[in-house]
């Protein structure tokens, strides 16, 4: 029997606890930094297994190390927090979960899918531990969507405690075909920040607008002018988004307000070219309050903030023979660059993951999750063509086909980690 038809019959033998497993996280979401059960059950599986586990890394993290020998170090990473989102899947397992505050809950972009996946790899991989040398590392990482787990993590010494790696592996799930498997070199999804900007103004009432300064015509003034940033400022083989997404004032139309607050969402593919877009935001907005005559300067906070994802090429390149090798050329497609962000790359990045040291070669790479049934209803010549007709992760609708999607994920992890092991 090889090796495939090993990791194979291995995840036949353990499938049935991931689905119960991944069906429970579903069932049981959790927001960012409150993945308490989430990250209890993870870390309860991870010891059933054979790991040693550390908890509370970045607080709700968790650690697996499986030491076998002599041989890199490969971490394997998946994320486990979910969004606010109201679930309409219909699903017989759909999420029942609301938050402290009322909140409704859902694992809407699949990280439900990247724990399990992980989880099961680890199984796997351990199953087979006769079949190659090194040190696994599974990191189980909070709060990716506000792109604060990875650095929380760092920041509180994972590689110090725990080691450090000399690989690291991730993936996401997309509404590609389930058990198709996508790789981008370089440059894959984006920068991405959130500023909160408050702009401040002198209210009254809404007769008398000469006795004040009115903060919304300043920020009307504003959101108008940041639209020339990309058409004018940049150049155009860059690609860069700058999106108003919020814009509130006030509390009636007869009252002007004493100030005016926007969240503006920037992505792009550059970080050289991300600080220069930023900047060009504040000298903006700065300019727009001293015409409209703001008594004070504008606030600016940072909401949420990631470094641009760019896979290793020659990384990648292993991986997608690796999975080639398994899964068949011809569920392996070329994926095109996403204007969707990840906290992943702070852990390769040293300077940005504050780790010191050389930076760390990693690769992020898409599994299919869509059904049969959806990606018969899509038509075109590429795969991120047909992807881009059916629900997106952050949907309310978004339901990854089970079954195919767990085992790809496993799979794809498995073989990505043999592919850097010693054999």
């Amino acid at each position: 029997m090889n090796i495939n038809e090993l990791i194979a019959g291995t995840i036949d033998k353990v499938y049935a606890g991931i689905e119960l497993l991944y069906k429970d996280i579903h069932q049981h979401p959790e927001l960012p930094f409150e993945e308490v059960e989430t990250s209890r059950k993870l870390a309860e599986q991870l010891q059933r297994t054979g790991y040693e586990v550390t908890t509370g890394i970045g607080k709700t993290g968790v650690v697996g190390l499986l030491r076998n020998g002599e041989g890199p170090c490969v971490m394997l990473r998946g994320d486990m927090d979910a969004l606010p989102i109201r679930e309409q899947t219909g699903l017989d397992y759909a999420s029942c979960r609301h938050s402290a505050s009322g909140v409704p809950v859902m694992h809407a972009c699949g990280h439900d899918l990247h724990a399990s996946c992980l989880t099961g790899a680890a199984a796997v991989l351990h199953a087979l531990r006769e079949h190659w040398q090194g040190t696994l590392m599974i990191v189980h990482q909070p709060a990716e969507e506000i792109f604060s787990g990875a650095q929380a993590m760092l920041a509180d010494g994972l590689y110090e405690r725990i080691g450090r790696p000399d690989v690291i592996l991730g993936q996401h799930n997309m509404p590609a075909l389930a058990g198709m498997v996508g790789h981008l070199p370089g440059q894959a999804m984006s920068a991405a920040t959130t500023l909160g900007v408050t702009i401040h103004g002198d209210g009254g009432h809404g007769s008398m607008p000469a006795q004040t300064v009115d903060p919304v015509v300043i920020a009307a003034h504003a959101v108008v002018r940041l639209q020339t940033i990309v058409s004018r400022e940049v150049e155009p083989s860059e690609h860069v988004v700058v999106t108003v997404g919020k814009l509130q004032a006030g509390t009636q139309g007869n009252v002007i307000p004493h100030s005016a607050e926007l969240e503006i969402n920037v992505r792009s593919f550059s970080d050289e070219v991300h600080g220069k877009v930023i900047a060009a935001i504040k000298r903006i907005i700065d300019a727009e309050c001293q015409a409209g005559r703001s008594p004070k300067p504008a606030e600016y906070r940072v909401l949420t903030e990631t470094i641009t994802l760019n896979n290793d090429g020659a990384t990648v390149e292993r991986l997608r023979r690796a999975h080639g090798d398994f899964f068949g050329d011809e569920l392996i497609f070329e994926m095109k660059r996403l204007g969707g962000s990840e906290d992943f790359p702070y852990f390769g990045n040293a300077a940005a993951g504050g780790f010191g040291g050389e930076d760390i070669p990693y690769a992020y790479w898409f599994i299919g999750a869509a059904t049969p049934e959806n990606w018969q209803k899509t038509t075109g010549d590429k795969v991120s063509e047909r992807m881009l007709q059916l629900p997106m992760p952050h949907s309310p609708y978004y339901a990854p086909d089970r079954q195919p999607s767990l085992i790809t994920g496993m799979a794809a992890m498995v073989t990505g980690a043999l592919a850097f092991l010693k054999r």
